[in-house]
């Protein structure tokens, strides 16, 4: 489900990176590692990255890595966060953990994961992850049938996203927004929902680097409007 060389190579990458850029690490497992020793997976990750990583996010909500969204439930996530934070600690100087997870999780799944989030003591989340529901596509159902299984992304993911950012920030979690952010209502949007950043995948494929100049015009202008309306109360 991640397609990529590991992290041996990626700490070689990042080794030359230039100064003063921020990288977020995500992690996850080799998609042939049982979910039982899952644990072990993320540790290495973790450890191998760590110097090059100005945060990390832990991801257990992809939909293209078999079994891989089992590992949100709690005792498991439990075991991969506190080890995590356990090694982190351990760092001269300790990076923000966030956990990525599904938009598909029920009110009830959003309460365990904020509670394990409390107790591992994790700097925030990143919702949401793609989505296994194929709900309001324009296209044919028979077409997207037979485009098979994996997650679906980009705009038609965007309102059950921002319900989720909004259901975390609610219970005072710091959250990275993420989730069919195309343009500047999109992000007004997820900005108002809580979110404390916002990050883009698919808009850039369908918009390229100007999105982003885009995107910051739009947020500047609704800061200015909000600080306006501030000083004239």
């Amino acid at each position: 489900g991640f397609n990529n060389h590991g992290a041996a190579a990626m700490a070689r990458q990042l080794e030359r990176r230039p100064a003063g850029l921020v990288i977020g690490v995500n992690l996850g497992k080799n998609k042939d590692t049982p979910n039982e020793d899952a644990h072990l997976d993320y540790a290495s990750a973790f450890s191998t990255l760590a110097p090059y990583g100005d945060y990390f996010v832990v991801n257990v909500s992809s939909p293209n890595t078999p079994g891989l969204r089992e590992l949100q439930e709690g005792p498991a996530l439990k075991r991969i966060l506190g080890e995590l934070q356990q090694l982190n600690q351990g760092l001269p100087a300790p990076r923000p953990l966030l956990l990525k997870i599904a938009p598909d999780l029920s009110d009830h799944q959003l309460d365990e994961v904020i509670a394990v989030a409390r107790v591992t003591q994790l700097s925030g989340l990143v919702a949401t992850n793609t989505t296994l529901s194929r709900a309001g596509l324009r296209t044919d159902e028979a077409m997207v049938s037979s485009l098979g299984s994996g997650g679906l992304s980009g705009a038609p993911l965007h309102d059950r996203s921002t319900a989720v950012i909004r259901y975390l920030t609610s219970a005072g979690l710091p959250v990275i927004g993420v989730g069919g952010i195309t343009d500047a209502a999109s992000a007004h949007s997820t900005l108002a929902a809580g979110a404390r950043l916002l990050q883009v995948y698919t808009g850039l494929v369908y918009r390229g680097p100007a999105l982003i100049p885009d995107l910051l015009a739009a947020i500047s202008q609704d800061m200015n409007r909000e600080v306006c309306t501030v000083d004239a109360g």
